[in-house]
């Protein structure tokens, strides 16, 4: 790889940056060989003694470019009625006596999430959504239909958990609720009703039904979901028609005073760029606030291996998959521009994580998995590649919050475990609704046979008091990473910060051993004048705070 450093590396160490300028744009050994070939020992031994720094990551941080901000949004999750993310997740029922809960509510779940700062949860589903009903889940508890899970692990639900349960449980967490529709087996009356039934404070069929079931003021839910996965679960639709059928829907869902709605479009698949051309051109801006894209990080698809018995091979093709994320967000943007040059429109990532066999001896449809530091790997990059894209990508929601999944959380009757991914998302909040500083970055080759990745990802943001915080993610399974940041456009007088490492890339939290990976203080990093010098070990993630 030819190495161009910046000028303000030789600057550090009291070196000429314009004697060697020519020999710098060489690899650091062929520039060497060319010196001694041509009898300039003196350039070839200081070309030897600069070759550590050219070895370096390179970063440039323009602190005083920032403008964009970190939709808070862009950290928020996803809870569906799957496996145990609901039931025995989120809701342990309102009789039970062994875990402390509030309305059904587990109080440690409660608790945990609000550390996280979740600005934003998406329910039903997920393709539970396009088969749920919602007025099954209203009213008294033991008059409410029992259904089957036709999705995931065809088991019976009681319905105890519904509109009620949710849109307050987004109350004690400090939630913004995310409401996905029924397009595929639901009519437009049923969401308008729904519609309704949660946003409307003057007296209507609908809000009466609410206020018969307890509930006099409206929760005002802004953000509604139009299907989701139409070409998929949601009913095996083309582009063309899910358009047709968008544009009907929304038309009978009305805005209240308190809820100005934000329709999201169920949008494409990974790489599906003719879903994003055709839903644009043929839906008007007007009647669109966001639209989806869905990337699941994988080893293969059809063969994803396990959650924590896995390869460096497996790993590497994973990250890979993740580090993906930012061809397909930068490529969707670029459809997205051409019809909407303003970004009025936002990239939603309502569904995103790491994905792989289901935990030895768990139901094959409650996607259980554990969580190890590649999890953590995962979530560190695209946390990273959806700041930096900020100016589109407005919200994100990781697949899922509880026990499904990329999980943060994981339960097994009273216990209660928090992920490695959890804590990447703990360590991040820092960025939810901050300016993000334009970063540029020269990374070394992550390297594995004949393919390569970028060992390093980076992202940063200046909060509202003023706090610059710089994150950066290490992805190399075996060798540490230098890392010199350029501090351009502000002066800074102390760096602090945290780390999350662990011996082995397998690693997890057990409910036997539930700290074994938690962030702890870094002392890596070291500030002089304007360039800070951090070293991160193998597959670490570390957020540091400037001032």
């Amino acid at each position: 790889m030819e190495i161009k450093p910046d000028p303000s590396i030789f600057a550090s160490v009291g070196v000429n940056p314009f004697v060697p300028v020519k020999l710098c744009y060489l690899s650091p050994k062929t520039a060497i060989m060319n010196c001694v070939r041509k009898r300039s020992f003196l350039a070839a031994a200081l070309l030897l003694f600069l070759q550590p720094l050219f070895s370096q990551n390179q970063v440039v941080l323009n602190a005083d470019s920032a403008k964009t901000i970190i939709n808070r949004n862009i950290y928020g999750h996803f809870a569906e009625h799957l496996g145990h993310c609901i039931y025995g997740g989120f809701y342990v029922g309102e009789n039970n006596t062994k875990i402390p809960n509030t309305k059904g509510i587990r109080n440690d779940v409660v608790a945990a999430l609000k550390k996280l700062k979740v600005p934003v949860l998406r329910w039903p589903g997920g393709c539970f959504a396009d088969t749920y009903h919602w007025k099954d889940g209203i009213g008294p508890k033991a008059k409410r239909p029992s259904i089957v899970n036709t999705n995931w692990g065809d088991v019976t639900e009681d319905n105890s958990f519904g509109t009620h349960d949710f849109l307050d449980m987004c109350e004690l967490l400090g939630s913004q609720p995310y409401i996905s529709g029924n397009v595929g087996s639901g009519t437009t009356e049923e969401l308008s009703d729904w519609v309704q039934y949660v946003n409307f404070e003057n007296k209507s069929p609908m809000s009466d039904m609410r206020r018969q079931n307890g509930r006099d003021k409206a929760w005002n839910v802004k953000i509604w979901g139009i299907g989701k996965e139409a070409w998929g679960c949601g009913g095996n639709m083309r582009p063309e028609y899910y358009a047709d059928q968008y544009r009907k829907y929304t038309t009978f869902m009305s805005s209240t005073p308190g809820a100005r709605l934000f329709r999201v479009a169920s949008g494409a698949s990974d790489a599906d760029y003719n879903w994003t051309e055709t839903l644009m051109r043929n839906i008007p801006v007007r009647m669109l606030e966001g639209l989806a894209i869905h990337h699941y990080s994988t080893v293969t698809w059809r063969q994803k291996g396990s959650a924590t018995d896995f390869t460096e091979q497996q790993y590497f093709a994973t990250i890979k998959s993740a580090l993906w994320m930012d061809t397909l967000v930068t490529r969707h943007a670029a459809i997205m521009d051409k019809y909407d040059p303003q970004k009025r429109v936002a990239m939603v990532v309502d569904e995103w994580g790491g994905w792989y066999d289901v935990e030895p001896g768990t139901n094959p449809g409650f996607l259980y998995q554990q969580n190890t530091m590649r999890d953590a790997m995962i979530a560190g990059v695209s946390l990273n590649i959806f700041n930096n894209h900020s100016d589109r990508v407005r919200m994100a929601n990781l697949a899922q919050a509880i026990n499904v999944l990329q999980a943060v959380i994981l339960t097994n009757e009273e216990k209660m475990i928090l992920t490695p991914t959890y804590h990447v998302m703990e360590m991040y909040n820092v960025h939810q609704n901050a300016r993000m500083i334009p970063v540029s970055v020269r990374s070394n080759d992550y390297v594995l046979g004949n393919e390569k990745l970028p060992a390093i990802s980076v992202s940063a943001s200046v909060d509202s008091t003023g706090l610059t915080h710089l994150s950066l993610v290490n992805i190399d399974a075996s060798k540490p990473q230098d890392i010199s940041i350029n501090l351009q456009g502000k002066k800074f007088s102390a760096v602090s910060g945290r780390i999350l490492s662990s011996g082995k890339l397998q690693d997890v939290n057990t409910f036997s051993n539930p700290d074994k990976i938690k962030p702890v203080p870094f002392t890596g990093a070291v500030l002089s004048g304007s360039v800070l010098v951090a070293k991160l070990p193998p597959f670490s993630v570390v957020v540091l705070e400037l001032k």
